[in-house]
């Protein structure tokens, strides 16, 4: 059955891998951010610049998980979906899930390269500077969240539009669940 998919466009810089990503599983792509099967919210870039970026969006998001309608979070999609960020000084997320991204205090920062997903085990590409702190993980990597769900909002801390077979069979789950 295919999907009609709506990404999410605000300036984020990995919307054409996830474009891609999504064609090559078969998904009906649309501008229809409402009407869509899923909706998502990719992302690359600042905390402010993209909540900046979503304009009325940033509603129509609000009202889709309100009403139980699919949505997916990618990378920093994922982080402004929370209620706040440590990014950029201090920027109000969406709201979507309780919580904050919160910068990462590791040895290496961004965080970036192939890491497991547990539970699991399954490896995807990660490419961060901020961290979800959010009651919603539902699972970690190396210690940081990875993958955080409340109500229909699904979001994930890595690129599966990068992350080659595992993150094709990723997206197809998301979309089979849509």
């Amino acid at each position: 059955m295919t999907r009609s998919v709506a990404i999410c466009r605000y300036g984020a810089g990995n919307v054409r891998s996830v474009e891609l990503a999504l064609r090559r599983l078969g998904a009906d792509l649309t501008d229809d951010v409402a009407g869509a099967d899923l909706a998502i919210l990719p992302g690359v870039g600042s905390a402010r610049s993209a909540m900046d970026g979503l304009g009325d969006t940033a509603d129509v998001l609000r009202e889709r998980v309100a009403s139980g309608r699919a949505v997916l979070g990618i990378c920093l999609g994922a982080q402004i979906a929370l209620d706040e960020s440590e990014e950029d000084g201090g920027t109000a997320g969406l709201g979507l899930v309780p919580g904050r991204a919160v910068r990462l205090h590791a040895e290496r920062v961004p965080r970036i390269g192939w890491a497991p997903v547990e539970p699991g085990g399954e490896t995807y590409w990660f490419a961060h500077s901020y961290a979800c702190e959010t009651e919603a993980i539902v699972a970690t990597s190396e210690g940081h969240a990875a993958i955080i769900e409340s109500g229909s909002f699904l979001g994930v801390q890595f690129h599966p539009e990068k992350s080659g077979a595992a993150g094709a069979r990723f997206l197809e789950s998301c979309l089979s669940r849509a």
